[in-house]
């Protein structure tokens, strides 16, 4: 990423959003688990993962005990995370569905569990997971872990559980954590995006050519525009 600024001697200045003193408590401690897993030879932000299903794929499958359930790999963001000691659980998100994982010391390693998993894995994280998929012993379709890998770390941390994102200008500012934090929000989205598609298709059908026009701009801009500079007193 480049400097958000330059200085006069030609020094880059970092953006003000990345320096650890502007950041809270929750936010430092993820910049700390960043750098764990970087010295470890891990990298945060790998350009691939393992997948072999999505989650809507996973559990359209017939689970199985420990010698004949089906091997798959998923990925997704977690969205609940239980620590149990030696064993926890995690819930993946990845867009089309929700899949409970079971992360084992001794299936994954003492190694990686507790320098990995314990220390640098949190909530909002993205994860790639590959194992067999079973039933608990509650009857919860999960996938037991034999690998795990961070797919990307998240270094904000997710809206309270409970009461969300509630504010209408922050999530009309912030949409993408709307996105996130509102279920209903996303399918809004989806519904709408279907509805389009279902139009546009409908009239290319028919021969009609799409062109975008300023119907509702009155005064033309792009080449015409004159430059300026502005000024926000907050920033």
């Amino acid at each position: 990423m480049t400097a958000a600024g330059t200085a006069s001697t030609g020094e880059s200045k970092p953006p003000r959003h990345f320096d650890p003193a502007r950041l809270n408590d929750q936010e430092q401690a993820r910049l700390h688990k960043l750098a764990l897993l970087r010295e470890q030879g891990l990298d945060p932000y790998p350009a691939r993962v393992e997948r072999t299903h999505t989650i809507a794929d996973a559990r359209a499958l017939e689970p199985g005990t420990d010698d004949d359930a089906p091997q798959i790999a998923v990925a997704g963001r977690i969205v609940l995370l239980r620590d149990l000691g030696r064993m926890s659980f995690a819930q993946l998100d990845d867009g089309t569905g929700t899949l409970q994982i079971m992360v084992r010391r001794n299936r994954v390693g003492a190694d990686w569990y507790g320098e990995v998993w314990k220390a640098c894995v949190d909530l909002g994280d993205f994860l790639s997971v590959r194992g067999n998929l079973v039933l608990t012993r509650t009857g919860e379709l999960t996938v037991d872990a034999q690998a795990c890998t961070v797919a990307g770390k998240a270094l904000k941390p997710l809206p309270d559980k409970w009461h969300g994102l509630q504010d209408p200008e922050a999530r009309y500012r912030r949409r993408y954590v709307d996105l996130l934090a509102n279920p209903e929000v996303r399918e809004v989205f989806r519904l709408r995006a279907r509805t389009v598609r279902s139009i546009r298709n409908f009239l290319d059908d028919l021969g009609y050519l799409e062109v975008e026009t300023p119907v509702l701009q009155p005064i033309y801009g792009g080449a015409a525009a004159q430059p300026f500079t502005t000024h926000h007193n907050q920033l």
